[in-house]
């Protein structure tokens, strides 16, 4: 009998690093390569087998990196290109593989396509970005569109010297690319995926990948009739050429065996994620779906209140995702909680309360790994880490999507203090900025992300709870977040085929304290339950596996627990 070999992707588990908050090894208060690759063997002990870097490209940093300036070359506080090139070779020395976020929907401004695009209506690379005619209403100039932008305002920007405007999705500074020009496609192959592909680069977590389409760009539909601009990701999403767009560039990954994930917002269609994920359709291997993580945010993401969700809308979210792999299906799925863009997952989805925060971490990672798919930890995921403190002003909040709704909301009310109060209290649940703080390494100054004697300040404030939560105490803790995912990871190794490839199944959506799954594979049967509240609950399992055999596999608090489920408890079983 033949046995199918499969893809080295789906049963890896991937590490996402932010370089600019993973660690600082010169001093300057900005983590940078060389503290990666100081930390790999760490990485690597944690059962990690993919590490994913955050965008190192030249920038000029407006949106952290993701504004390209040269696809070839490297941020410079972060390192060199050599610089570059020893992480590749490092991470592959320690048997692990090593993917680059690839960003090419759009651009910096001070990238030279757009330099050149932007001098003159016939340059040889106009047509590279998109740009259009103004349109007038009542003689006054106006965008082609009503589109707002992912970080408020119109995504059009006028530009004077040429007299039209440019469409950007994102920043001004991030005009976008027009794929529909095939010299400009071949060029982002080349420039942005082929010359790290030489390089020895297994793959990319591709960003915006269903935004290369626009369509006909016409008028979104009036959401919200406060605002001039108007939601449009169904608009700008999954247009008319993305199959073709996404086959083409397939072709030179297959080549080098390399793998892609798709950020992939604004799809609610499951028939068309899974037409991106097929392995016949040969597009993406994988995507990230965003129905988990978008539990509890508002219509604009931060138009919410904290924990504004219930467990049964989490649970329908995660059956959305892990029904991607349902038989028939030739497609693939990805469990993940945070990443750059999401607050931390404890914060969120448990409690950060002193006397719960590890127990709900844990209880998480085996959630997390008892669900298929590739599965993808953030740093500082696996020590614990949580939001920054409410005591925290909005000086210390960094990212332009959160200081840009705060002045939105600033400039709609007239500085109305309850308006701004309920603006920052969204922002200290559901900003970026809490996974962007440097890693809590250890309890020597600022956390032990710089070197001891650095005089320079973190680019971001560290969380003041190292003496609780840093990585080289957890090291040796048995008991910590650290040792749990250490722990976990290896029994969803030892049961791969269960826990990775297994059939999903919730065995009670409805609970509105407990969530029960089952997973199956070939006749083999475990069962998860999992107590999301602080208070002991009772254990009880559906009708459809009530008088089941069950053996403890393992438990978030203690594998001899027997009786109710402890607050922030996680147990698999195994079912004979």
């Amino acid at each position: 009998m033949t046995v199918v070999q499969r893809p080295w992707w789906k049963d890896g588990v991937v590490y996402q690093i932010y370089p600019a908050s993973f660690k600082d090894s010169n001093g300057d208060g900005i983590g940078d390569l060389n503290g990666i690759i100081s930390e790999l063997d760490y990485i690597r002990s944690i059962g990690i087998d993919v590490i994913w870097i955050c965008p190192m490209y030249d920038s000029p940093q407006v949106d952290m990196g993701y504004d390209i300036r040269d696809y070839q070359d490297v941020y410079a506080p972060y390192g060199t290109l050599q610089d570059m090139e020893r992480l590749i070779s490092e991470t592959h020395d320690r048997g692990m593989r090593i993917i680059l976020d690839l960003v090419v929907n759009h651009t910096s401004d001070q990238h030279k396509w757009f330099q050149e695009s932007r001098s003159s209506k016939d340059n040889p690379k106009r047509d590279w970005y998109i740009w259009r005619p103004a349109r007038y209403i009542d003689g006054e100039r106006k965008p082609p569109n009503n589109w707002v932008g992912n970080f408020t305002g119109s995504v059009w920007q006028w530009d004077d010297h040429t007299q039209e405007y440019y469409l950007h999705l994102f920043c001004p500074e991030q005009p976008d690319l027009n794929w529909e020009n095939a010299e400009t496609r071949q060029e982002i192959y080349k420039s942005a995926m082929e010359f790290w592909l030489e390089r020895g680069v297994d793959g990319f977590r591709v960003d915006t990948v269903n935004m290369y389409s626009k369509g006909q760009m016409l008028d979104a539909p009036v959401t919200d009739p406060s605002s001039e601009w108007q939601f449009a990701g169904y608009q700008y999403c999954n247009g008319p050429r993305m199959t073709e767009f996404l086959s083409e560039m397939n072709a030179v990954l297959e080549k080098y065996d390399a793998m892609t994930v798709g950020e992939c917002p604004n799809t609610p269609d499951m028939k068309r994620v899974l037409q991106y994920v097929s392995a016949k359709e040969k597009q993406l291997n994988m995507v990230f779906q965003f129905d988990v993580v978008d539990v509890g945010q508002g219509p604009y993401k931060f138009q919410t209140t904290p924990r504004n969700w219930t467990l049964p809308q989490f649970k329908r979210a995660i059956a959305r995702t892990q029904d991607l792999i349902r038989l028939p299906s030739d497609g693939w799925t990805t469990v993940f909680l945070e990443n750059h863009d999401q607050s931390r997952s404890i914060t969120r989805f448990t409690s950060d309360a002193p006397e719960h925060r590890v127990a709900g971490g844990k209880m998480l990672a085996l959630m997390m790994a008892a669900l298929s798919g590739t599965l993808f930890i953030y740093q500082g995921q696996e020590i614990g880490m949580t939001n920054f403190p409410e005591s925290w002003d909005m000086s210390e909040y960094k990212d332009v999507d959160s200081t840009n709704y705060y002045k939105m909301v600033a400039q709609r009310t007239k500085d109305d203090p309850a308006a701004l109060a309920a603006a920052k209290a969204s922002l200290q649940h559901l900003a970026r900025d809490h996974s962007r703080v440097p890693i809590s390494w250890s309890t020597a100054p600022n956390n032990g992300f710089s070197p001891s004697d650095s005089i320079a300040v973190p680019w971001m404030r560290p969380l003041e709870d190292a003496n609780v939560c840093n990585a080289k105490q957890q090291q040796s803790d048995k008991n910590s977040v650290l040792a749990f995912w250490k722990r976990i990871l290896k029994v969803r190794k030892e049961w791969n085929d269960l826990l990775v490839h297994g059939e999903y199944d919730d065995l009670d959506t409805e609970h509105p304290d407990l969530f029960c799954f089952s997973k199956t594979w070939k006749g083999k049967k475990a069962v998860a339950v999992c107590n999301f509240t602080d208070e002991v609950q009772k254990l009880e399992f559906p009708s459809t596996v009530r008088d089941a055999k069950k053996e403890l596999l393992v438990s978030s608090v203690d594998d001899n627990t027997e009786g109710g489920l402890r607050a922030w408890e996680g147990r698999i079983y195994l079912l004979a």
